[in-house]
């Protein structure tokens, strides 16, 4: 298995410039359950409770390095897609090798939806959305120079 990645907390005040101070507490590192999960479960800092058609933007606390070529592909955990139609708000989540060096500290964040039509209770601590390594390839004629300096969506072209 190719080792590509690792896992980090943001900083305290970093997360307090996103999220509650009281929930820094209870971040926990991303991990895999068994040793042939390939996704990496991303816990809840706080608990989380989704009436049907209601969405949550949730500070992981969780920052990621990653090594150029590969990025991070980030999903409800299936479970919670199944019984409950838990959507990310984006579909997937990438999180790109230089997202670590963004002026956010690369905190990586989950928008997401309860598509369904029963509420959903996410305790504190419990797994509800994972993350998969994923190789990428360029073409040929890339010619892209630019480095990241902003957060989420800050390669975005503006108006």
């Amino acid at each position: 298995m190719k080792q590509v990645a690792k896992f980090y907390l943001v900083s305290e005040q970093q997360y307090t410039v996103d999220g509650k101070a009281e929930d820094y507490k209870s971040v926990k590192l991303p991990k895999r359950a068994t040793k042939g999960s390939a996704g990496y479960d991303f816990f809840a800092p706080f608990d989380i409770c989704l009436k049907p058609n209601d969405t949550i933007k949730v500070p992981t606390g969780i920052r990621v390095k990653i090594d150029n070529g590969w990025f991070l592909a980030v999903f409800p955990r299936s479970s919670l897609g199944f019984k409950y139609r838990l959507k990310l708000d984006n579909t997937v989540g990438i999180i790109d090798s230089d997202y670590y060096n963004a002026e956010n500290e690369g905190h990586i964040f989950i928008k997401m939806t309860n598509a369904g039509d029963k509420e959903l209770v996410i305790e504190k601590g419990k797994a509800f959305a994972q993350g998969i390594f994923l190789q990428y390839g360029i073409t040929v004629d890339d010619d892209s120079l630019t480095e990241r300096v902003g957060g989420i969506g800050s390669t975005d072209i503006k108006c």
